[in-house]
């Protein structure tokens, strides 16, 4: 296993930053809440490079963006290879010239790398092997990849039947947790979640049921609770290392900048996306990142999620995005390098400045937070008392940097057309759910099947 620097060991000569290539944000799913997609537009923005974007629709709160050069309509239709290459090549001729690519979902970054070599020519794109995203997103395959790199996974049965998919009960243990081995490419019209809490023998044989019309194969895991301080994540940005002396080809992955953080609030709560995190160091975490990093050679910027398990300590890798988190902007050191800038400057040739500075900071998505914190107050209401009366709790953590997904003193507009959309989506389901026969016994029991852990 080749060892990889530590954090933050880009180049220190403080070279100024080139902005002269602009940068294309690709993004090919449909959500247009996704505030990483805003994130990546504003960090390059302010940087002075020349941003566009392929979004979901032109109503996108993201396209208000006093950052954004240009917004780009998508493929129309499935997203297929021909019709991405084709979308880009033609986003290429309008921009005009070689751009820097940024993928901020599963399908985008696996996509691209999948067919660089048609690419290239237009779009600085990280150098990989094509088919190493699409291995590291695939949850099938991550228990095996884990076990080779020594890294804590949970147990984990890949059923080829319904019946095998009904005894992993007996072998994992109730409630399990079911995932599709490559979400990706789920589409919205079969109404099936990337990831489900299952409770039940005959509700694993019933969802195994649905393989097909999923496009992927079903695996479940043994369940390991959440609870406070479990619950983390690894955002990091990884090079091509320098030509070992010794054998004379290139050296492992360097980590231009990376870290850790731990999720405060998550939308659902207790799984989803972060609401709410703070970079803390964790050393624990770091390192189980950088060995998966290590065994697969990867290069570019990669999201992993884990959760410790209270029973062994552990901490346990549960996904990998080879993409950036929604919530990669935590990650920015005192000078506002991240994870984005830090792959622009390295892809375009430059030299990525030492990191400096940033734990102790938190992020904030408005809107799942408000959400999240709305149940689990709701939750602690429902909890009896516990604890002698008058017991003093933890001291709270010392004041840091806060930076929100949405709102920004020099870019409020994405906010504003956030707000209005978020609220307008609310009031659209609170009126479908009163129509009668709106939510019927059948559509009750499967969503007391979809509860998260």
């Amino acid at each position: 296993m080749t060892s990889i620097p530590p954090f933050g060991s880009g180049s220190s000569d403080g070279a100024d930053f080139d902005a002269r290539t602009p940068a294309l944000v690709l993004r090919l799913d449909r959500n247009p809440f996704h505030h990483g997609t805003l994130g990546a537009i504003r960090s390059l923005g302010r940087a002075g490079v020349e941003v566009h974007a392929v979004v979901e629709t032109a109503h996108s709160p993201a396209v208000r963006s006093r950052f954004l050069h240009r917004a780009h309509p998508g493929p129309a239709g499935p997203v297929d290879a021909e019709a991405l290459v084709e979308t880009l090549l033609r986003v290429s001729d309008r921009i005009g010239r070689r751009a820097v690519l940024i993928a901020m979902d599963d399908l985008s970054a696996i996509s691209t790398a999948a067919h660089a070599n048609r690419l290239r020519e237009r779009y600085c794109l990280p150098d990989q092997p094509a088919e190493l995203p699409a291995r590291l997103a695939d949850k099938a395959g991550l228990a095996g990849l884990c076990a080779e790199a020594g890294i804590a996974h949970p147990p984990t049965v890949v059923p080829r039947d319904g019946d095998e998919a009904a005894g992993a009960a007996r072998t994992l243990g109730l409630p399990m947790v079911a995932k599709w081995s490559r979400p990706w490419l789920l589409g919205a019209a079969t109404g099936l979640r990337s990831t489900t809490l299952v409770r039940s023998a005959e509700a694993a044989r019933a969802l195994w049921e649905q393989a097909g019309a999923a496009g992927s194969g079903l695996l479940l895991q043994r369940c390991i609770p959440g609870g406070p301080n479990t619950d983390w994540f690894f955002h990091g940005c990884f090079s091509r290392g320098p030509v070992d002396p010794v054998s004379r080809g290139p050296a492992g992955p360097v980590c231009l900048l990376g870290g850790s953080g731990r999720k405060e609030l998550s939308w659902p709560v207790r799984t989803g996306l972060t609401a709410k995190g703070r970079w803390l160091p964790n050393s624990e975490v770091e390192r189980a990142a950088l060995r998966l990093v290590s065994h697969v050679g990867y290069r570019g910027i990669l999201d992993l999620d884990f959760r410790r398990d209270r029973h062994t300590g552990a901490y346990q890798l549960l996904d990998v995005n080879p993409r950036p988190g929604a919530q990669f902007r935590l990650f920015t050191d005192r000078h506002g390098l991240d994870v984005v800038r830090a792959l622009y400057l390295d892809v375009t040739g430059q030299p990525v400045p030492a990191q400096s500075g940033g734990p102790g900071r938190v992020f904030v998505a408005e809107n799942y937070a408000l959400l999240s914190a709305l149940v689990t107050a709701g939750e602690a209401r429902g909890r009896p008392v516990t604890g002698r009366p008058g017991r003093p709790g933890p001291p709270p953590p010392p004041a840091a940097a806060v930076e929100t997904a949405w709102y920004a003193s020099d870019d409020p507009l994405p906010f504003l057309a956030m707000a209005r959309a978020w609220f307008g989506r609310g009031l659209a389901k609170a009126a479908h759910r009163l129509r009668p026969g709106a939510a019927g016994p059948g559509r009750r029991a499967h969503r007391a099947d979809r509860r998260t852990p």
